[in-house]
């Protein structure tokens, strides 16, 4: 197979070594790196099941490694490239790398080493002086960090390396940009389908089982994170969790959904009325999300900041006079999970916004006691402006 078709075939191989040179250029100098952030290890070895870790080495051809148990072995050997050294136990993986790393506690499960052919790196006589290994801080929790610890050579370092996984998922690949987009438009036809059922005199609760059931049967694994459906006064609240409570008319309902699709989240959100009878401002309110928003949108680019970005819809809203009634951020970065980098925020870092990146934008005004407002886009950064991926209309369009 040529170097091309294998890339193609297998994006994880081309990750692990863009990762190796991040470990390279890293100012803790690490020798290797753990990986135990599940969400990063499917990124890069394809694993899915849920018991596994890497370890990758920082030197271009050092070795690459792949630890599960015995109940993933089948699943393992399908998903994980031929680039990574798999290894299964019986043992806790924490023990089984601590004793692979230390030669005086080199692994007992000898089950492991029988079924491997050829004979597995010795990781002990390859880093016999011990070194730094990385780990992912915000994953590896303090007991998991202390019996690490204990477990290995004293020879051994333990250095944070977390973020850096994450770094390269910011920028997604043509094939990631797909699955993002069929997730996308799923969940855009099930709402499609939801509403043609009307929203007015169902209950919050049942118009989101709806959604997420419809989602399902469209392909979905499930909603990417539990749907939003909140009406009149109760839409105040940016997370609102759907009540049995009976949509009335002539009021504004937002809907806050997206679909899991082949590993891949999607996120949207409209708002929509149940007549033509509105509580006093809330056209113009809506009017002023949707010019925040088209603003915001206009705004996504490589080149600015997570910051910068924010303050174009806010200021639109600020300078309206609703300034404290948009709490949150415009957006974040959408693919394997719902919320991950860049952000779009006050607090954004100052790192630009970069072209293959998925983000939503999403500004909202919410009064308390009265309604609230949000319109939600899924957006690809590109060099040429933003890929809008989302299909529905922004128009407010009355559902009865």
């Amino acid at each position: 197979m040529a170097v091309s078709e294998r890339s193609r075939a297998n994006p994880e191989v081309d990750r692990t070594r863009a990762l190796a040179t991040l470990l390279r250029e890293h100012e803790a100098e690490p020798d290797l790196l753990v990986l135990t952030n599940q969400v990063n290890l499917r990124y890069i070895t394809g694993f899915t099941g849920t018991n596994g870790l890497a370890l990758i080495a920082a030197a271009e051809k050092g070795p690459r490694l792949f630890f599960t148990d015995f109940r993933y072995e089948t699943q393992s050997a399908a998903q994980v490239p031929e680039l990574f050294e798999r290894q299964i136990y019986k043992i806790d993986l924490v023990e089984a790398l601590a004793g692979e790393l230390s030669p005086h506690e080199r692994s007992i499960d000898e089950d492991a080493e029988e079924e491997l052919e050829p004979p597995r790196t010795n990781l002990a006589e390859l880093f016999a002086g011990g070194g730094r290994l990385g780990f992912e801080e915000g994953a590896m929790t303090v007991k998991r960090h202390e019996r690490l610890r204990e477990l290995l050579d004293e020879r051994w370092e333990l250095v944070p390396c977390g973020g850096l996984v994450e770094e390269l998922r910011e920028v997604k690949q043509p094939a990631e940009l797909a699955r993002i987009r069929a997730a996308s438009e799923l969940a855009d036809t099930a709402l499609g389908e939801v509403l043609e059922a009307g929203l007015a005199g169902r209950s919050e609760r049942e118009v989101a089982i709806d959604l997420e059931l419809r989602m399902r049967r469209l392909g979905a694994v499930g909603p990417s994170f539990p749907s939003i459906v909140a009406a009149g006064p109760h839409g105040a609240l940016p997370h609102a969790e759907p009540r049995d409570v009976p949509t009335p008319r002539d009021t504004l309902v937002t809907i806050d959904w997206g679909a899991l699709l082949d590993g891949y989240c999607s996120d949207c959100t409209r708002t929509y009325a149940t007549g033509e009878r509105l509580p006093e401002g809330a056209r113009e309110v809506y009017e002023l999300v949707l010019a925040a928003q088209l603003a915001g949108l206009a705004a996504v680019r490589p080149g600015p900041n997570g910051k910068e970005i924010d303050a174009v819809a806010r200021e639109v809203i600020e300078q309206a006079g609703h300034g404290e009634h948009f709490g949150h951020g415009l957006g974040h970065g959408v693919g394997l999970e719902v919320h991950e980098a860049p952000r779009l925020s006050r607090t954004a870092g100052e790192g630009s916004l970069r072209a293959g990146s998925i983000v939503t934008v999403e500004p909202g005004i919410y009064i308390p006691g009265r309604y609230g407002v949000r319109i939600e886009d899924l957006v690809a950064v590109t060099d040429n402006g933003p890929l809008v991926l989302t299909g529905l209309s922004k128009e407010l369009t009355v559902v009865g």
